[in-house]
This record gives structure tokens, sequence and C-alpha cells, in this order.
């Protein structure tokens, strides 16, 4: 499992510390108001922000020590950070080898990832010829592809449409569940997954205010704060 534990880091004007547990294999959906802390906890256990004390753990490893490229863990962001004059398929061996010098084996592997998130078809396409949605997809091929049990997903979907939202976020579920992968996904739209996250996180004031499934947060005495950020 994930664990955090008094994970403390210091901004000027800002202060953040968090405690959760994820289970192995679980979709945990990050919610909370802007500025309250979401991102900056998924950058902490990428490794792209340091804390100042406290533990992170995934399966029992200690991930603090290990440098970003270390550690068990892919992210995904909004921004799709595809290189615009490489096709599909070499983005999405770029999470194999930066060089692009791939043998039949690993070109069979980026072939079969495309292929799970449906754009075996499009392999050769350039991102300005894909949508919004196939970008994302591209993305999600590539961070499958390294391997990482632990993904994280920091708003990835939030410029697509709703019905592109929840076909993404479905998307994700049924990978993570055939992949055994453990996710992290922050949502400004949290109602969304409520039928996919085993657990939400309610991340405000750089604090993990409370974490629990949809239905006991969101029950009529559930969490104050998470009802009123819902508006319920």
């Amino acid at each position: 499992m994930l664990e955090i534990a008094g994970l403390a880091l210091r901004y000027p004007g800002f202060t953040a510390r968090y405690e959760l547990t994820v289970p192995t294999g679980a979709l945990c959906a990050v919610i909370g108001p802007s500025g309250g802390g979401k991102t900056t906890l998924l950058h902490a256990i990428a490794g792209f922000e340091q804390p100042e004390a406290g533990s992170l753990r995934f399966a029992g490893q200690d991930l603090l020590p290990l440098a970003p490229a270390q550690r068990p863990v892919s992210i995904l962001f909004q921004d799709h950070n595809l290189f615009p004059h490489l096709t599909a398929a070499e983005n999405v061996a770029l999470g194999l080898k930066p060089s692009l010098r791939l043998d039949a084996g690993e070109r069979e592997r980026v072939a079969a990832a495309l292929a799970e998130v449906n754009l075996a078809e499009l392999a050769s396409r350039r991102p300005a010829e894909l949508s919004g949605g196939q970008r994302q997809r591209v993305a999600l091929a590539r961070a499958l592809l390294r391997g990482k049990p632990l993904m994280l997903l920091d708003e990835p979907f939030g410029a697509l449409d709703p019905g592109l939202r929840r076909e993404m976020i479905a998307r994700v579920d049924a990978l993570r569940r055939s992949h055994g992968l453990t996710v992290l996904m922050t949502l400004h739209t949290p109602e969304e997954a409520a039928q996919t996250a085993d657990l939400f996180a309610f991340v405000a004031n750089g604090r993990v205010e409370t974490s629990g499934p949809w239905g006991r947060l969101t029950a009529k005495d559930g969490p104050a704060p998470v009802r009123r950020f819902l508006g319920l």
C-alpha cells in the first residue's frame, strides 16, 4: 500500500502536512478546492518536491531517498507533454527509450500499449492530427508502458468535455484493474468518479482533511467540509 505519514512541506505563505493510506490496487480520487494542496501532494509522491519531515512508503519501500526516476511512479498531467514532431507511436515509445531505437520486441510493446487505449490505427499520426481525448490516451499509453505500479494523474482530463472525461476515467479504471496499478487522480468533478474510485481524499489547507468512500463522504451525516465543497 501507499503510506503517507506526517509528510511536511513548507513554502512562503503555504504549509502542507499530509496523512493518507491508499490500499494496493485502489483508485483514490483526490478532491478539494483549488490551491488546497492536491498537486503538491502528487508532486511530493513523485519526488518533484522535497518534504522537510515525514515518511512516504509504497509496498514497504521508503521512497524519500529515491530520485524521481528511481521511484515506482508514473505521472500524467493535464498538459499531456507530447512532442509535436513525433508520431503517436514515437511519443509512446519515449516511455521505453528516449533514443527511440527500439528492437522488434519493444515495437510490439508500443503497439500493444496503443491498442489498449484504442489507438492502434492512429499510431502514425502526430499530436496536431489527434483530438484532445486521443492525445491524452497517447500520454496514458506512454505512462502504462513505463510499467510503474503507482500512477499519479493530475487533472489529466480537465480540458475534455464531460462525456470524454467520464470515458477516460472509466478507461483508467479498467487499465488499473488489468495492470494491478495503484492510482491517485486529482479531479475537479468528483461525481464523475463516484462509481469507479474506491476511495476519495479531500485535500484542503495543505491537509488530507478526510478520506473514505463516496457514499460515506456524501451522506447526510458526512464530513461538513466535503458536503460544502460539493454543494450538498
